[in-house]
């Protein structure tokens, strides 16, 4: 019963907390991130009607086919994530001073990885580097391949209770024998910093809430278009992949921000077709070389999330990652676009630091 009432009395807190901004702010009341608020981007849903709004589809005249040549797209924009992300994390870092400074206490971030998948074990040594760059407090946890159901809530319980720690980041994918919801439903809502609880998630799809965490990757898109000068709202936006780490949330990331969004997956009849009509493509279909040229159209802005470990012997650690784009054909069409590596990634872990920030601040009262 005493659990019960603990959990009722989180609850309710949490409702209390969802409705503040999750935005960081510096200490000169300048932001950290672009991105704003969701709920100060909702608008009323006002559909005007057209003059032929009722007139019968067989009496409306027929828009008369103008052909127009596609001009060659001058040498596109390359968005440079480690630089934007370097940005972000001296920012962070100066937040992170001005916190021990004040209140002697900064935030900390807990990492769990089961098993040696080379991309997740890239994957956390960069975010602990950027932890200590930061000046935050990392810990990781190193569970082998064929750890428990058991051994992983165990060590998550352990986070969960742990004053110190305010994020928890659980490395994903995890072996298939594990039940990835079971998991994530673990985590303490206050310290899911990868925004995968489904309170999270909801409150992402749902107009009128704020989620207390956005999923780092997405948010970490939606980032990247505003430090660009990308105009999201009214723009005709193809996310591709579905995954519920990137696909989904991107796709409610983007409609938050007032996108006409179309989700292409692997059983989308003629992907090409889809995608070669949107102004903003963000793909995480995690299949090197898919969307080729010839699958997007004159100046065009693309965000490639995927990555795909390819032997290279001449790398440092064997491997090196390879986007869903095929870069070579992309920067001929389109206006701006992410490499692979150095686009997403850097500010994918910017953003986990972000949250991280965020959820210290809230845990200690700190403004």
């Amino acid at each position: 019963m005493a659990m019960m009432v603990m959990v009722k009395k989180n609850t309710t807190s949490l409702i209390q907390k969802r409705f503040l901004s999750t935005a960081t702010v510096s200490d000169n009341g300048g932001r950290i991130l672009m991105s704003p608020p969701l709920i100060s981007l909702d608008l009323t849903e006002n559909w005007n009607p057209t003059p032929n709004h009722f007139t019968p589809p067989h009496s409306q005249p027929r828009p008369r086919q103008i052909a127009v040549a596609a001009a060659a797209p001058a040498a596109p924009h390359i968005i440079d994530g480690k630089v934007i992300a370097e940005e972000i994390r001296d920012t962070i870092a100066t937040e992170v001073r001005r916190m021990k400074d004040s209140i002697g206490k900064i935030p900390g971030l807990a990492v769990l990885l089961v098993g040696h998948r080379r991309d997740s074990l890239t994957y956390v040594r960069n975010k602990i580097k950027a932890c200590q760059q930061a000046g935050i407090k990392s810990t990781l946890t190193h569970l082998p391949h064929n750890s428990t159901q058991h051994q992983l809530t165990l060590s998550l319980s352990q986070l969960n209770q742990d004053p110190t720690i305010h994020g928890i980041l659980v490395q994903l994918p995890l072996p298939q024998h594990l039940d990835e919801d079971k998991i994530l439903n673990f985590l303490t809502l206050e310290k899911d910093v990868d925004g995968f609880h489904p309170l999270n998630i909801g409150d992402l799809a749902l107009r009128g809430r704020e989620p207390l965490f956005i999923p780092c990757a997405p948010k970490a898109c939606i980032e990247l278009l505003l430090r660009s000068g990308v105009e999201i709202m009214g723009r005709n936006a193809v996310v591709i992949g579905r995954s519920n780490i990137v696909g989904l949330p991107m796709s409610l990331l983007l409609q938050r921000h007032h996108a006409t969004v179309s989700i292409v997956h692997a059983l989308t009849k003629d992907p090409q077709l889809i995608t070669s009509q949107a102004d903003i493509i963000v793909t995480a279909a995690g299949l090197p070389n898919l969307v080729r040229g010839n699958w997007l159209k004159p100046g065009a802005v693309v965000i490639d999330v995927g990555t795909f470990p390819i032997e290279d012997s001449s790398s440092e650690y064997g491997y090196r990652l390879q986007g869903d784009v095929c870069y070579e054909e992309a920067v001929k069409v389109v206006s701006a676009i992410t490499p692979v590596p150095g686009g997403v990634g850097p500010m994918t872990i910017a953003i986990l630091l972000s949250n991280t920030l965020d959820s210290a601040k809230r845990a200690y009262g700190f403004t």
